[in-house]
């Protein structure tokens, strides 16, 4: 079968490799639309970060892996223990990998689970091939009137709802969201889905700005026109925000974030960081504020996105700003969200045969 190849740094190769073998507890998938990550992206500049240069311990697999961890597909095999599954039914994948022993995972924490990983980013195939193999407990059901290119989006979306569920929102909040990239965007989405208040982005780029607007932010402010901290205060009445998400992950986001959140707010951490940056904790302690940090997602964050998306409450569409095929993974994909990553939020890329 057909598959993207990483191999390290610059070095993604569109390879024919042997197909997995389907055990009597797995489930096959042929994989239909997957989403190109900025984990994808890390990757691809300066990796290998995720992907494993030595055995994995508990995939065992090293470099070159597959890639592709945001995707659906579609049930063509199943193993002789599975009964909660057909062929022909239409699937999103939870990528995660976990051990079930760890302290994490007794404690009902598998997303931090201590040798923990991701289909697609740490062996055990990936979605950009012809053919995955998958546990039955990475799978969930789609329901009829969500397509399989929008269920593509369901991985991404979870990370936002999982970050939303970690923090003290309820629908008369005031949010401030930093960084408009597809996490900060989904995570404006989820919050309008959850009738919150008042949602305010704080976003550079113009094109993402208008995306934020479209998605329902009731405020977009540029942080290179005005004061963020000053005018999110302004917005929420004086005090500041009740909970900050920094989905930016940089320097001047988590200062922004810590000196514009109220007296006993919630800074929700949710980038993932790249170096070690300046931090001053009494941004924090002068106002008693809480500086949470969350990754990844649980199932239930993946069945309340789909439930979500499935009632109409969440419409993330139009997050997907181009499809491609598989040939055209680097030229058009990854090389396209790298350069022109103005004009995109989400590449697709479409992997199946009789998808759509």
């Amino acid at each position: 079968m057909r598959a993207a190849r990483y191999y390290g740094k610059e070095d993604i190769r569109i390879q024919s490799i042997p197909i997995q073998p389907c055990g009597k507890d797995q489930i096959r998938i042929a994989p239909a639309y997957v989403g190109i990550c900025g984990t994808d992206l890390h990757e691809y500049l300066g990796g290998p970060t995720f992907a494993p240069a030595s055995p994995h311990p508990l995939t065992g697999d090293t470099i070159p892996i597959t890639l592709g961890h945001e995707f659906s597909g579609i049930v063509t095999e199943v193993g002789d223990g599975i009964t909660t599954f057909r062929k022909g039914e239409h699937v999103v994948i939870q990528p995660s990998i976990y051990c079930g022993t760890c302290s994490a995972c007794k404690n009902g924490v598998e997303n931090v689970c201590e040798t923990g990983g991701f289909i697609g980013l740490s062996g055990a195939g990936g979605g950009l091939s012809e053919s995955v193999v998958v546990s039955e407990r990475a799978l969930l059901k789609l329901p009829d009137n969500i397509p399989l290119d929008v269920g593509a989006l369901v991985e991404p979306l979870s990370v936002a709802w999982h970050a939303i569920t970690a923090s003290p929102h309820h629908p008369d909040s005031t949010v401030l969201v930093l960084g408009g990239g597809p996490i900060g965007l989904a995570v404006v989405q989820c919050l309008v889905a959850l009738k919150t208040r008042k949602v305010i982005m704080s976003e550079v780029s113009g094109t993402r700005q208008k995306f934020a607007e479209e998605f329902g932010a009731h405020h977009i402010l540029n942080p290179k026109e005005c004061d963020v901290i000053a005018t999110s205060k302004e917005l929420s009445g004086g005090g500041g925000p009740d909970v900050v998400f920094d989905c930016a992950g940089v320097p001047a986001s988590i200062k922004t974030a810590c000196q514009a959140v109220k007296a006993k707010g919630t800074v929700v951490n949710v980038a993932i960081w790249e170096k070690e940056v300046p931090f001053q904790p009494n941004m924090l302690v002068f106002k008693e504020a809480m500086y949470t940090a969350v990754l990844g997602y649980q199932r239930k964050d993946f069945q309340a996105v789909i439930d979500h998306i499935a009632d109409g409450t969440l419409k993330p569409s139009k997050m997907i700003t181009s499809k491609i095929q598989l040939d055209d993974l680097v030229e058009k994909g990854i090389k396209a969200l790298i350069e022109d990553k103005e004009s995109h939020v989400k590449i697709l890329v479409h992997v199946g045969t009789n998808t759509g």
